[in-house]
């Protein structure tokens, strides 16, 4: 295994967790117990971890998984979820990106397509996603539109008022959201509000709103609230996902698409 899958293994167990012991770890990953510490200690040094006697605990109350090592989690899910919600873009029209693991799959569908790879534009991305608008702007065909704002190292999204500028003058046709969490009650939400308040502004500039989500973020609640369910025209998950939970949805309006 090596050093980064080995890191992300460890920060995903302790997330899950909150607390992970030395012999705990080594045991989980199968490696010696000097390799954990010297994992811990690294991880420590770059604010990723919080070391203690004996083992590790996540860092502050809020801690968020930076998105770099969220990439393996449920991401045969998020492939299939992805070419979905590509597949409901229409050639030429205008999309909003927020940033995100499964709206970076989305963007790479969206690259693949072949009957967007020409137009003047195929398609107008509008994005506050750092590495969704580096990946696609090798696309010529697309037009790649780049919100301002102040970049969160954990997310690679551009927050703050300096987004405010361009999405107030602009109109998507869809915007698609990526979600920490889904629910019929509580709405989209986010775990940060600056992301939260981008991401709302995507949604209140389109005509309509589809949520990537796999099912581990239905049912669930964060922090910071993006909009109602009742906002959200489409949501396209796991197959996974309960026939009670997609009951739910429909009543509220949603559409639900389950792959």
């Amino acid at each position: 295994m090596s050093r980064d899958a080995r890191w992300q293994a460890l920060l995903e167990l302790l997330v899950e967790r909150g607390r992970l012991d030395v012999e705990e770890a080594a045991a989980e990953l199968s490696v010696s117990a000097a390799t954990i510490r010297r994992d811990f200690d690294q991880l420590a040094e770059q604010q990723m971890l919080v070391r203690t006697r004996g083992g590790a605990v996540v860092h502050g109350v809020s801690y968020e998984l930076p998105l770099r090592y969220k990439t393996a989690r449920h991401a045969s899910e998020k492939q299939r979820i992805a070419k979905a919600v590509a597949g409901l873009v229409a050639p030429g029209e205008a999309v909003g990106l927020t940033g995100g693991t499964t709206t970076t799959e989305v963007a790479r569908a969206l690259a693949v397509r072949s009957d967007l790879a020409s137009g003047s534009p195929a398609l107008t991305i509008v994005t506050n996603a750092l590495n969704i608008a580096n990946e696609l702007a090798v696309r010529p065909q697309f037009k790649i539109v780049l919100t301002g704002g102040v970049a969160r190292p954990q997310s690679y999204e551009l927050v703050g008022p300096l987004a405010d500028g361009v999405l107030g003058q602009i109109t998507l046709d869809v915007a698609v959201l990526g979600v920490v969490a889904l629910d019929v009650t509580h709405g989209a939400a986010a775990a940060d509000e600056a992301e939260a308040a981008i991401n709302r502004l995507l949604c209140e500039r389109a005509e309509r709103v589809i949520v990537a989500a796999d099912s581990s973020k239905l049912g669930q609640r964060a922090f910071a609230r993006i909009c109602s369910a009742e906002s959200v025209d489409t949501l396209v998950t796991d197959v996974t996902v309960s026939g009670d939970m997609v009951r739910r949805f429909e009543e509220a309006g949603v559409t639900v698409v389950a792959v």
